[in-house]
């Protein structure tokens, strides 16, 4: 029957098989096997390493001296042929060979469904990723676009308000220059009439004189001079903006974040 890999010396039965020898088929520790070399016709087995053994150990049935020519499905270990109707007998059994072609071919097609899988959902990620990318760039163009609208609101409405203010303060400053027009006009008839006086002293000094001053000081009452106005309040009362004023002038946008634990896609809002 094959024998079952062992973790002890196959020698010494005590200390661990750490070591394989393929031409005796046995385990032995590292002590063994320094002993097993140091005889004449020993000395060119060759060893590997236990962990190994699996995959390079001979095929032959250590307790028959049998090549391996069936698995024990029961058992599910190589056996030889005399194990069949020794040990094994009653086991259900299949060629060894049959059973190596059924594993690789198992093997095969599981292994190319998985790469076929793999592959398409490989491309499938791919096309997302790249969908997802430019589903960002409308978001990005939109967040842009929808601030430069923004922008060109706020630029037209700063436009209207300084052309409002000098408008207005234009319509008041009209009154007020009015006012300083009629105080001119004042200022000049007292000139005529300060000069007019002048002129009457140096020319006459009779009656006529007297009822050429008279007429001055008529005209000199008539005289009107504007009171200065109450000029115009002018100030700016600004607004407290806060970030989210501003937020609320522009729309919002939703991201899927991806749950890795379950492959599926939470539903987050952010502003």
């Amino acid at each position: 029957m094959a024998q079952a890999a062992s973790n002890k010396c196959d020698i010494c039965v005590s200390a661990l098989g750490s070591r394989f020898c393929l031409d005796c088929e046995q385990y032995f520790c590292k002590n063994c096997e320094a002993f097993h070399k140091r005889q004449k016709l020993l000395k060119h087995h060759e060893f590997q390493s236990a962990s190994d053994v699996i995959r390079k150990v001979k095929s032959k049935c250590t307790e028959h001296k049998e090549d391996f020519s069936f698995l024990c499905k029961s058992c599910n270990v190589p056996v030889c042929g005399t194990c069949v109707s020794d040990k094994h007998d009653g086991h259900r059994f299949i060629k060894l060979l049959d059973s190596i072609l059924q594993l690789k071919e198992m093997n095969e097609q599981h292994l190319r469904k998985k790469v076929n899988e793999a592959t398409k959902r490989m491309k499938k990620f791919e096309q997302g990723l790249a969908s997802f990318d430019e589903k960002i760039e409308c978001v990005v163009k939109a967040i842009t676009d929808e601030g430069r609208k923004i922008k060109d609101m706020v630029d037209k409405h700063i436009d209207q308000m300084i052309a409002s203010v000098k408008d207005q303060s234009q319509k008041e400053k009209d009154k007020l220059t009015k006012t300083i027009v009629k105080n001119k006009d004042v200022l000049k008839t007292g000139d005529i009439l300060d000069n007019r006086s002048k002129d009457f002293y140096k020319t006459r000094n009779d009656d006529k004189l007297i009822h050429a001053l008279q007429n001055v000081s008529d005209e000199i009452a008539k005289l009107q001079i504007a009171d200065i106005p109450e000029f115009p309040i002018v100030q700016y009362t600004t607004k407290s903006t806060k970030d989210n004023d501003i937020k609320q002038l522009f729309g919002s946008f939703t991201i899927r974040e991806v749950d890795t634990r379950s492959n599926e896609l939470e539903l987050v809002k952010k502003r």
